[in-house]
């Protein structure tokens, strides 16, 4: 089967492909590298001919609660449609655990994408997954300074690994609405995953908790509150690739 990945040269979205193929699918790949625009939908028919499910994993280049909603609104509409018109059977949509009930920027533009794809006339699946063993070090990445300061977060990160082979799956099935969601094995601070890179890199760094932060997000708002799909990978396993 032919299942195109939206947004299919991101972090997730390589993953996504490279689980495609060892699916025994055969992988197109949706985003302004390959000649497809999203926002604008240019080249979006062409790239679905022939799909029998898209998986969507494209990502908003700016987080605010505007542009979030610009972009996942956009995108969501633009990709039922063209799905639609080439008779795509499947639509599944990576989507964030707490994103319904975490007044996050960010998880308006998901929750809008949630909306629209409920509300669509292709059949869906939607799978939400916790934060991914990147994003410790994405929230260092915005450390301006010698001290990194990372808010108060419990969090069951997962693999990006194990979330596109559920996504690969869930595709070459029947559409399902929503599903339990994907989480890693075990539950950690932020502060503490955060430190771990910075001991894997060898980092000259200082990792702080702030006092406070989002409404809870320190007591495990994100993470999975009833049944779940647990990925296999620990963060054990994920710091081993992180480069020194």
């Amino acid at each position: 089967m032919k299942i195109a990945v939206a947004g299919g040269t991101g972090v997730v979205g390589r993953k996504v492909v490279e689980a495609v193929g060892a699916a025994g699918h055969e992988a197109v790949v949706i985003g302004r590298s390959t000649g497809v625009d999203l926002i604008t939908g240019a080249g979006l028919d062409e790239a679905l001919a022939g799909c029998g499910a898209v998986v969507d994993v494209s990502n908003a280049a700016v987080w605010t609660r505007e542009e979030a909603e610009r972009f996942f609104g956009t995108v969501t509409t633009n990709l039922l449609a063209a799905a639609g018109r080439a008779g795509v059977r499947h639509l599944v949509v990576l989507s964030i655990v707490g994103a319904d009930v975490v007044d996050l920027d960010y998880y308006f533009g998901k929750r809008r994408q949630e909306e629209l794809v409920a509300a669509g006339d292709v059949p869906w699946t939607v799978l939400r997954a916790t934060q991914f063993f990147e994003f410790a070090g994405q929230v260092l990445a915005q450390a301006s300074g010698p001290v990194a300061q990372v808010p108060p977060m419990l969090s069951q990160p997962v693999s990006t690994e194990d979330v596109a082979a559920r996504l690969v799956e869930l595709a070459a099935g029947e559409p399902r609405g929503f599903v339990p969601p994907i989480a890693g094995p075990e539950r950690l601070r932020l502060v503490d995953m955060a430190r771990q890179v910075v001991a894997r890199r060898g980092d000259d760094l200082r990792v702080e908790e702030l006092a406070e932060g989002p409404a809870g997000l320190a007591t495990g708002a994100l993470t999975p509150q009833g049944e779940y799909t647990e990925g296999r990978r620990t963060f054990a396993d994920y710091l081993d690739s992180v480069r020194s």
